[in-house]
């Protein structure tokens, strides 16, 4: 448990708003290592919630404290209500029913599979109770069987600069864990579980109803949570612990705080087994806690490895962690708990069965707490720019993983098979890439298919390129801006890319009008190499002109072709015969172009981007040409294959075990 010197609880009771009276947001500190708050504090929310773990239930009151600062007067207040999406009508479920989900393909509905949010009264403070104010809204697609957003009517307008405080009781019903969200046994993931306001956002409410590809957005502030469970069960969230108390009924009341974040999510579960450790951030000491699986608490110095490391290397490349915890939930086994992010909390995902070399709880591990800074610190909007997340922060998870753990092996590295991060985002989009550009809201993709390809493959695939485009130290030192510049605020696509092209003093209008606006698809080749003597017209002499063979100059032509609507420079490399090799760089403006060359020697070979900094090219086995072909590359492809396949069947044998 951390707990504050008394000193600090005072100071910090001290700047607590009273019940009654003006309200105001605390300015405290005690969660992060800064003396000063870090963001411009909208909400507060105090919380206190009961969890009926027999009937996965949570009742609860709620004291939200809203800082008007929208620059004009407000009448309405929408909020979200986002476990009112696992209902058969709701605009979740259908979607997730149409397109598919990582959870279920909802064949059939199971009634385990059903939540709710109710707001059973809700009072404003000076205007008293406006439960009957409350009307659910469909913005996104009009569906009135969607409750996942509910707006309020307040009678007397909210002033400019002035707080507004909101009472409100409510009563959830979790589901079994679908959407990174609810039970499973006796575990329990509290995400999403409380009425959380909008954003004021570009001069109007951003509160969108909940999608299945969707995750979430909103605004920095406090939190202070009591959370009462069974006292037999181990519990962690967000923010910093600051006081247990143990309950004649058996509960126990836990309380935490959490200062500049804008989300509160937590765990409970009676098998939990707890490792702690510290690590030394540039801001100040981070408690890192680690609640695992009994099944999996051999792994548990691996998970605490895997997050040190990647916690060098954000604190490196692009600014330090400023909160003094990092919770870390190894979920129930089976649940679809696995691979989520809340500040300052994160779940993982692995198996009982998780040799070194397969490197899938580190890679999970990684993606989690990446998202402590595109999504927790650089707060965007993922309803509609997802790749600003997600996408920023696949490529990161590249860089970090080839980092830590090799570049072509940071997936796989086993007996020879190896898989590598940077070829898996890139694998995971190209047979969708025409579907849907990057700048998409991300309900509006094709299926959920293209929204995850796009959204994580193609982003960071785009990303990776860009670096071949303007260096690697200048996109490096691009992302360390654009973090310290946008950390607790709400930045937009362009805020980001104008920040590429500050750093780069490039414009790179060309490439982001295709890359992230279009949905164009880059695809060159060799179609051709021609070699011949120029004098090949002659009369042969016989015997004595084959001595002469080296004297022989050729006439070469190498044909490169633009196959798709991407129009892109390139490189071209070409090597002949003698060993020589020549640059070549083409704009890619036409369809096609072909050099021409006279030497003594012929074409061996022709390569588009020899370097491979390109990653977005869809097909890779036509960038080049050999006019003489080499079998032995053949026979080690189909050896490694033959490897990878047993070793796969092998390995699902063990797993079904």
């Amino acid at each position: 448990m951390w707990a504050g010197s008394p000193q600090t609880m005072a100071n910090m009771k001290a700047r607590m708003p009273a019940a009654q009276g003006s309200p105001s947001i605390p300015d405290t500190t005690l969660a992060i290592n800064s003396p000063t708050p870090l963001s411009d504090r909208v909400v507060h929310y105090e919380i206190e919630a009961r969890y009926d773990a027999k009937n996965h239930t949570i009742d609860a009151t709620e004291t939200l404290t809203y800082h008007n600062l929208t620059g004009q007067s407000l009448d309405q207040f929408p909020f979200h209500l986002y476990q009112n999406a696992f209902q058969p009508n709701a605009t979740w479920i259908r979607e997730a029913k149409l397109e598919g989900s990582r959870d279920t393909s909802y064949k059939e509905w199971d009634p385990k599979a059903y939540g709710s949010e109710e707001i059973r009264n809700l009072e404003v403070v000076g205007q008293g109770d406006l439960t009957q104010n409350l009307q659910y809204i469909s913005p996104d697609d009009g569906n009135k069987d969607d409750k996942t957003v509910i707006m309020l009517h307040v009678p007397k307008p909210i002033p400019a600069g002035a707080y507004v405080q909101f009472k409100i009781a409510f009563h959830d019903q979790m589901p079994e864990t679908q959407a990174r969200s609810g039970w499973k046994r006796d575990f329990l993931l509290g995400g999403q579980w409380f009425p959380k306001v909008g954003v004021w956002w570009h001069g109007a409410w951003n509160c969108h109803q909940y999608h299945a590809t969707t995750e979430f957005f909103a605004d920095f502030g406090v939190y202070d949570v009591k959370l009462t469970v069974p006292q037999n069960e181990e519990i962690g969230a967000s923010g910093v612990e600051v006081s247990s108390v143990n309950n004649s009924d058996g509960t126990k009341t836990v309380t935490y705080h959490g200062d500049d974040i804008h989300d509160f999510a937590w765990t409970v579960s009676p098998r939990f087994k707890v490792r702690e450790a510290t690590y030394q951030a540039q801001m100040g000491p981070v408690k890192l806690r680690f609640l695992m699986q009994p099944a999996h608490w051999s792994q548990a110095e691996r998970h605490e490895r895997i997050v040190r490391e990647t916690l060098d290397r954000f604190e490196k490349w692009y600014g330090p962690y400023p909160y003094k915890t990092l919770t870390v939930v190894d979920p129930e086994p089976d649940s679809a708990a696995g691979g989520m992010e809340y500040p300052t909390f994160i779940t993982g995902d692995t198996s009982w069965f998780m040799p070194q070399g397969l490197y899938f709880p580190e890679l999970v591990l990684e993606h989690e707490f990446g998202h402590q800074y595109w999504y927790g610190m650089v707060a965007t909007n993922e309803f509609e720019d997802a790749w600003m997340d997600e996408g920023i922060n696949s490529y990161s998870e590249v860089k970090v993983l080839d980092s830590i753990l090799g570049k072509g092996t940071s997936i796989l590295n086993v007996m020879g098979g190896t898989v590598g991060e940077r070829e898996e985002q890139r694998d995971s989009y190209i047979g969708i890439a025409d579907f849907d550009p990057i700048a998409e809201k991300a309900y509006d993709y094709y299926s959920s298919n293209s929204y995850g390809a796009i959204t994580y493959g193609k982003t960071a695939s785009v990303l990776l390129t860009l670096e071949g485009i303007i260096g690697e130290d200048t996109m490096t030192q691009a992302m360390h801006v654009y973090f310290m510049k946008y950390r607790f605020t709400h930045p937009t696509k362009e805020d980001f890319l104008k920040t590429i092209e500050e750093v780069s003093g490039k414009n790179l209008r060309w490439y982001f009008d295709q890359a992230i606006y279009g949905s164009q698809v880059m695809d060159y080749e060799v179609p051709e190499v021609e070699s011949f003597p120029v004098n090949w017209y002659e009369e042969k002499k016989g015997s004595k002109e084959k001595n002469k063979a080296k004297d022989t100059v050729y006439q070469s032509y190498v044909t490169v072709h633009r196959k798709g609507a991407f129009v892109m420079p390139v490189d071209l490399e070409v090597m002949f015969d003698n060993g020589e090799r020549v640059r070549e760089h083409w704009d890619g403006q036409s369809r096609w172009t072909r050099f021409s060359y006279q030497k003594k020697a012929k074409v061996a070979s022709a390569e588009i981007d020899a370097e491979h900094t390109i990653q977005i090219d869809r097909n890779n086995f036509d960038n080049s040409y050999v006019v003489k072909a080499c079998n032995r590359p053949t026979y080690k492809i189909s050896n490694y294959w033959l490897f990878l396949s047993q070793w796969i069947g092998q390995f699902l044998a063990w797993w079904a075990v």
